[in-house]
């Protein structure tokens, strides 16, 4: 509670979306925007910035077929 929620602007149009917020202590908090009251995986900055630069670099590009 408390922390503003962001989705990308590349999200899909019917709301099956990955949202994200920073989080007081630096931590990052990723939800499902579908299930908003469910749970939210914690990232610690290290990781979420290790995970954004391996994105950057296409190292997940394999993933998509």
């Amino acid at each position: 509670h408390g922390v503003t929620w962001r989705k990308s602007q590349h999200s899909n149009p019917s709301g099956n979306c990955v949202e994200i917020a920073g989080l007081p202590d630096g931590a990052v908090a990723i939800r499902n925007s579908r299930y908003p009251a469910g749970p939210a995986l914690i990232c610690a900055s290290a990781e979420f910035s290790a995970f954004l630069a391996a994105a950057r670099d296409g190292e997940f590009d394999g993933l998509l077929g």
